[in-house]
């Protein structure tokens, strides 16, 4: 059973990002804290560990390390970064599934001609798209191997990098429509840090109850520039009472188009929806 009416909307929705920037947790201290939320109130929240696949053995050392994950084997998710070859990938799952206290759940890479090889992996793929003509490439690359049975979905950077200016509403509402319109699943990564749209820090940020309306919009058929309207919406009472308002079809819906996104401190958006009243207090 649930244990608040709005439980499903989160469940496994923020994927542990801890050692990519800005958190950079080595692999040792991440696998320890990752577990260990595992077993704290946010457990149903928590998706996968995620690690850079060049850090396999790493992780492998780390969790022969901690009997927690004897019963219940470590998730992890592999990233290969945009522009990377695929070999340490390959290298990291063959070492992995030979490491019982780690379970690989899935591979995340870049979009690019050469992407097709993480298919014959065997476990599920993400493919991570640019902005403009390479996104429409992406797409177009993506989709006909979904038709054809790849488990495979699609992720969007919604923060900044050295090399990737912050997406602003209207990119992001860009994004959130193709992706509707071509029926993948998608994931989004850095900068999702917080519940609701704001100023942090002195920057720009996203809100992840933004996101997960303007998905809902999108999937009864808002258009790009109804979908930024959403993504700008600054009043949390607003978005509070939009999500309350959501049925369970609805959220299982949602969910099924929006499946989680990467934080490197999954704990502050999870804290923020537990003040908001969305999820439960881990003090009571």
């Amino acid at each position: 059973m649930s244990r608040t009416p709005f439980a499903p909307l989160f469940a496994r929705l923020v994927d542990d990002a801890a050692v990519f920037p800005p958190g950079l947790a080595t692999i040792e201290v991440a696998v320890r804290e990752h577990l260990d939320r595992r077993e704290g109130p946010y457990a149903a929240e928590l998706g996968p560990l995620l690690v850079p696949a060049i850090a396999a053995a790493e992780v492998a050392h780390a969790a022969a390390r901690d009997d927690r994950a004897v019963a219940e084997p470590l998730p992890v998710g592999l990233i290969v970064r945009p522009g990377n070859s695929l070999d340490p990938l390959v290298d990291a799952v063959d070492l992995l599934r030979d490491e019982p206290r780690v379970l690989v759940t899935g591979a995340e890479v870049g979009w690019s001609e050469g992407w097709r090889p993480a298919l014959e992996l065997d476990i599920p793929v993400v493919v991570e798209l640019g902005l403009g003509r390479d996104q429409e490439a992406g797409f177009e690359d993506v989709t006909p191997a979904v038709d054809d049975g790849a488990e495979v979905m699609v992720k969007f950077r919604t923060g900044p990098t050295p090399g990737w200016v912050w997406p602003d509403e209207h990119a992001l509402a860009a994004f959130l429509d193709a992706v509707i319109a071509s029926g993948l699943r998608f994931k989004l990564t850095g900068g999702l840090h917080h519940a609701v749209r704001g100023v942090y820090g002195g920057h720009q940020m996203h809100g992840v109850l933004n996101v997960l309306l303007a998905t809902h919009e999108a999937l009864d058929g808002a258009d790009a520039a109804e979908l930024a309207d959403v993504l700008s919406i600054t009043d949390s009472e607003v978005l509070v009472e939009q999500v309350s308002r959501l049925t369970p079809q609805e959220v299982a819906r949602t969910r099924a188009s929006f499946a989680a996104y990467g934080c490197c401190g999954v704990l502050e958006p999870l804290a923020e929806l537990s003040a908001l009243g969305l999820l439960p207090d881990p003090a009571s």
